[in-house]
C-alpha cells in the first residue's frame, strides 16, 4: 500500500496523491469486485468524491484522506469475509461501509461472518450490527424480546438460534407460536377444519423452518413433538378433562371447578396456588396408566416430568408430552415422580388413629362400608371412589349409630402422623412384610372387601408410596402390595416391625404401563405457582404444566393481551429459553385491547436475565424500499394528533440511543463526505 503523487507534467505542488492498495494474489478479484464490477460500483456510489481505479490486483484511489482510509478499511473487512468462505454482495458492501462510518466497536467482518446454522449449503448469519447484538443477547439471556419493524429478521434469526440449540442438544424441543388474531378475523368464523383455520397464521413459521431444517425430517420431528408449531391459545393447552380430579389440601376436587387463587397440592406434598385456568375446548384424550394401577386422562400434548434409564444413571429428569410417552412404549422404561407425603392440615380426631385402623379391619371383615366417607377420596382402584358412605352400626371409637362422613374426613385428610398411625393400625391387623424379587422388602395387605382395599390404597399413595392391587378372583379377598418411602414405618406390632428392616426398603419408583386413547373430552389447563410446576392429579399421579428444556418463540407478540403475555412468560421452565418478537406499530387487536408487548418493557424493566433488543429500519433486510417505507410511516405517525387513551394507535417503542434509523445513517454519510470535486 503506497501513497505517491500522480506523475503528471505541470501538476500543482499540492496535488492529491494516489493511494494504492494491493490485493493478495490468492484472492480472486471477481469475488471482491463482483460480477460486472457491481461491488466496485457500490463503493464508488458510497464515495462519490473519491476516484477509484482498479488495475490487476491493485486499487488506486484519489480523494480526501479520510474517505480513502475508510475505503481501505472496507476492503480489509471484505477480504476477511471472503476468507471465511462467504460470497459478497451489494448488501454486504453497503452494510460494511455503514458500520465503519458509524465507528462501531464491532468490525463488519465479525457481523457478516457470524454463522448461526447451515442447511443444504446455506448458512444463516446476521446482516447488521443490531442483528448481531440480538443474536448475542439470545446466547447470554434466558428471555429476550426482539422488537422492531417488519423485515428486520427478528423471528428468522430467533428460529435459526433455536435450530442451532436443538442440534447442539442444548434443548430437547422447539416450540414456535403466535397469536392467531390478525386483521380483526376470528378463528371460529373462518371456514374449514382447525388446521385450515390456523395454518395461514403459522405459514411464515413453517416457511422459515424449511430454510433451516431438512424438509424430509420436519414431519418426523413434528410427529415426535421435537418441533411444535401452534397458535398461542393452543400452546398453553397441556390439558386434562374437566372431570379429572386434582388434589387440594381438602382432598380431591373436580378439575373443572378450580379457580384462580385456589390451592392444589404440589409434588412436595405442600399447597401451591393456581395462577391461571385456561379452557382448551374439546380435545382427543388418552388414559395414562402406571404399573401400580394409578391412572389419569389428559390430552396428547399434556406434559410429564419423567426419567428414562439414562436419566436415572445421570440423576436428571426430562419433560415430555403424553404423545412422546406413547411413542416410547413399550421399548423404553418411563418413570414418573412419586408425590412426597402430602401435608394435609392437622385436624382434631375423637379417637386414636391407630386404634381406629385396628378396629376397622375387623369391622370390614364383618361387612362395614368404609371409613373414608363419600366423595372425599377421588378416583380409586378400578375407577371407584376411595371411601364408602360412612360406618354405621356401632361405629368406631364408641360412637354407636353415628354416620362418620365428617370423622372419616378428619382421619384420611389429616397430618402425616395421623395417617401413618391409621395405616399402621390397618397393617398390624391385616398386613405383613414380604421379600420382593429384587431382595428388597414390600408390604402385603389382605383386605376383606373392596372398600378396605381402597382405604389402604388411598393412605399409601397419600404418604408417598405405591399400592398395587392383585386380582385374587374372590370378592372377599383383595391383596394389595405396598411400597412406602423409608421414612414411613408401616408397622407397630413387634412381630411385623422386627421383620421390616428399613435398610432393605427401596424408595418407591413409578413406571408408565400404557397410554391408550379414550375419545374426546372438554378440557382445560392450569398454571400453578410451584417452582417445579408440578401438581397432583388422579390417584396421586404427579403431572406438569410448564415447558422445560425447550426453546420457545412467540412471534407477532404485539397481538397478545397483557394477560396472554403473562401466561406465556410464566410457562418458562428449567433449561429453557424464550424469545418474544413483535412490532408495536402493527397491533391488530380489537379496539380497546392493550398490547401486551407495549407494556411488558415497563413491567419487566430491571429484572435480571431479561433483555430487550431493539431493531430499526436500518436493520431491514428485505427489499431496499421497505426500510424507507418504515421510516416514512414512522414520520407520518409522529405527526398525527394523540387524542388520548381512546386512540389505540401505538407509539413506537424507542430503541437505545446507539440504534440509528436509515435516515440517520444517510445523514451521517453526508456529514462524513468531504467537500471537493465530484467525479
Amino acid at each position: 500500500m503506497t501513497d505517491q503523487p500522480t506523475p503528471t507534467d505541470g501538476a500543482p505542488p499540492h496535488a492529491v496523491p494516489t493511494h494504492t492498495v494491493v490485493i493478495p494474489s490468492s484472492v480472486s478479484m471477481v469475488s471482491l469486485l463482483g460480477p460486472r464490477d457491481e461491488l466496485l460500483r457500490t463503493m464508488e456510489r458510497a464515495f462519490p468524491k473519491v476516484e477509484i481505479n482498479v488495475r490487476g490486483n491493485e486499487f488506486r484511489m484519489v480523494g480526501a484522506p479520510d474517505d480513502v482510509a475508510l475505503i481501505e478499511r472496507t476492503i480489509d473487512e471484505l477480504l476477511v469475509v471472503i476468507a471465511a468462505g462467504q460470497p459478497l454482495n451489494r448488501d454486504a458492501v453497503e452494510r460494511s461501509i455503514s458500520m465503519l462510518r458509524n465507528r462501531t466497536a464491532e468490525r463488519p467482518a465479525d457481523v457478516l461472518t457470524m454463522n448461526i446454522v447451515s442447511n443444504r449449503g446455506r448458512t444463516i448469519r446476521p446482516k447488521t450490527l443490531n442483528q448481531k447484538r440480538y443474536v448475542e443477547a439470545i446466547d447470554k439471556h434466558t428471555v429476550v424480546f426482539g422488537i422492531g419493524p417488519a423485515g428486520t429478521g427478528k423471528t428468522y434469526l430467533a428460529m435459526a438460534k433455536a435450530v442451532a440449540a436443538l442440534q447442539a442438544k442444548q434443548v430437547n424441543r422447539i416450540i414456535l407460536t403466535r397469536p392467531a388474531v390478525e386483521a380483526g378475523e376470528r378463528l371460529g368464523f373462518l371456514p374449514g377444519t382447525l388446521n385450515d383455520k390456523i395454518d395461514p397464521y403459522l405459514r411464515p413459521l413453517y416457511d422459515a423452518l424449511h430454510d433451516m431444517v431438512d424438509r424430509d425430517s420436519i414431519p418426523r420431528l413434528m410427529a415426535a413433538g421435537t418441533i411444535e408449531v401452534a397458535p398461542l391459545a393452543y400452546m398453553r393447552g397441556r390439558a386434562q378433562p374437566l372431570d379429572s380430579q386434582v388434589l387440594t389440601p381438602d382432598g380431591f376436587r373436580r378439575f373443572g371447578d378450580l379457580r384462580v387463587g385456589d390451592l392444589v397440592v404440589g409434588s412436595d406434598g405442600r399447597p401451591t396456588p393456581v395462577l391461571g385456568v385456561y379452557p382448551q375446548g374439546v380435545k382427543p384424550v388418552f388414559r395414562v396408566t402406571s404399573e401400580d394401577g394409578a391412572s389419569t386422562v389428559c390430552c396428547g400434548e399434556h406434559l410429564w416430568q419423567v426419567t428414562t434409564s439414562t436419566d436415572r444413571r445421570a440423576g436428571t429428569t426430562r419433560v415430555v408430552t403424553t404423545a412422546e410417552i406413547a411413542a416410547a412404549l413399550p421399548h423404553m422404561e418411563i418413570g414418573l415422580p412419586v408425590v412426597a407425603p402430602v401435608e394435609f392440615p392437622e385436624r382434631d380426631i375423637p379417637t386414636d388413629a391407630y386404634a381406629v385402623g385396628s378396629r376397622l379391619v375387623g369391622q370390614r371383615a364383618l361387612g362395614g362400608s368404609g371409613l373414608s366417607g363419600s366423595g372425599v377420596g377421588g378416583a380409586g382402584v378400578g375407577g371407584a371412589g376411595v371411601g364408602g358412605s360412612g360406618v354405621g352400626g356401632s361405629g368406631v371409637g364408641g360412637h354407636g349409630g353415628t354416620l362418620l362422613a365428617d370423622i372419616s374426613r378428619d382421619y384420611f385428610h389429616n397430618s402425616i402422623a395421623v395417617r401413618t398411625a391409621l395405616l399402621q393400625g390397618l397393617l398390624d391387623a391385616g398386613g405383613e412384610p414380604v421379600p420382593a424379587p429384587d431382595a428388597t422388602l414390600r408390604v402385603r395387605y389382605a383386605a376383606p372387601n373392596a372398600q378396605a382395599r381402597d382405604d389402604v390404597v388411598f393412605l399409601v399413595r397419600s404418604l408417598g408410596g405405591l399400592a398395587t392391587v392383585r386380582d385374587t378372583g374372590r370378592a372377599d379377598r383383595h391383596v394389595v402390595d405396598l411400597r412406602l418411602p423409608p421414612e414411613i414405618v408401616p408397622f407397630r406390632a413387634d412381630g411385623e416391625l422386627s421383620a421390616y428392616v428399613p435398610t432393605r426398603v427401596r424408595r418407591p419408583e413409578r413406571r408408565v404401563a400404557s397410554v391408550v386413547p379414550v375419545g374426546e373430552a372438554e378440557t382445560q389447563c392450569i398454571q400453578v405457582g410451584a417452582a417445579d410446576s408440578l401438581y397432583v392429579t388422579d390417584d396421586f399421579l404427579v403431572t406438569h404444566n410448564t415447558l422445560n428444556d425447550a426453546f420457545i418463540i412467540l412471534d407477532e407478540a404485539q397481538n397478545t393481551s397483557p394477560e396472554q403475555m403473562k401466561m406465556f412468560l410464566t410457562r418458562l421452565g428449567f433449561g429453557s429459553k424464550m424469545v418474544v418478537t413483535g412490532d408495536v406499530t402493527q397491533v391488530d387487536l380489537p379496539g380497546g385491547t392493550m398490547s401486551g408487548l407495549r407494556v411488558v418493557q415497563d413491567i419487566l424493566q430491571g429484572i435480571e436475565d431479561v433483555h430487550f433488543s431493539m431493531l430499526t429500519s436500518i436493520d431491514v433486510v428485505r427489499h431496499r424500499l421497505v426500510g424507507e417505507i418504515v421510516d416514512a410511516y414512522g414520520r407520518w405517525d409522529e405527526r398525527q394528533p394523540r387524542p388520548g387513551s381512546h386512540d389505540r394507535r401505538p407509539r413506537p417503542v424507542k430503541a437505545p440511543s446507539e440504534a440509528k434509523t436509515r435516515s440517520d445513517v444517510k445523514a451521517q454519510a453526508d456529514v462524513n463526505a468531504p467537500s471537493g470535486k465530484e467525479r
